[in-house]
């Protein structure tokens, strides 16, 4: 199977990684793309209180993201992940986070809706 881009594609999902992940069947696509945005919903909304296991859910969120082809989302994951394991203040990094979920997960409603 081939890897991710290097690059990923312009906007929050990688149709085309998405696409490759999947093997092409929409019908898994459609359950993916459903799974991720409420589980990306819940996981913001649960490290909003950054709870003790704050890192695990954002390493959990990442993997997740990489899944899919949400990188801005696994990336935002990632640096809030490294600011909690260097004890920073986390605010601008949960902050991002929830933006790139919010671009993914409108992308996500969108192609939802179409099918």
């Amino acid at each position: 199977m081939p890897s991710p881009p290097l690059a990923p594609g312009h906007g929050p999902i990688d149709f085309d990684h998405l696409t490759r992940m999947t093997l092409g069947d929409a019908s898994i696509e459609h359950e993916v793309l459903t799974m991720f945005s409420a589980q990306s919903a819940r996981l913001v909304h649960a490290l909003a209180a950054m709870p003790a296991d704050a890192s695990a859910l954002a390493h959990t969120l990442k993997g997740s993201a990489r899944a899919i082809g949400a990188f801005a989302v696994a990336d935002a994951a990632t640096r809030l992940e490294t600011v909690i394991g260097r004890g920073f203040d986390t605010s601008v990094a949960l902050a991002e986070l929830a933006e790139a979920v919010a671009e993914a997960r409108s992308a996500i409603e969108a192609v939802l809706r179409r099918s």
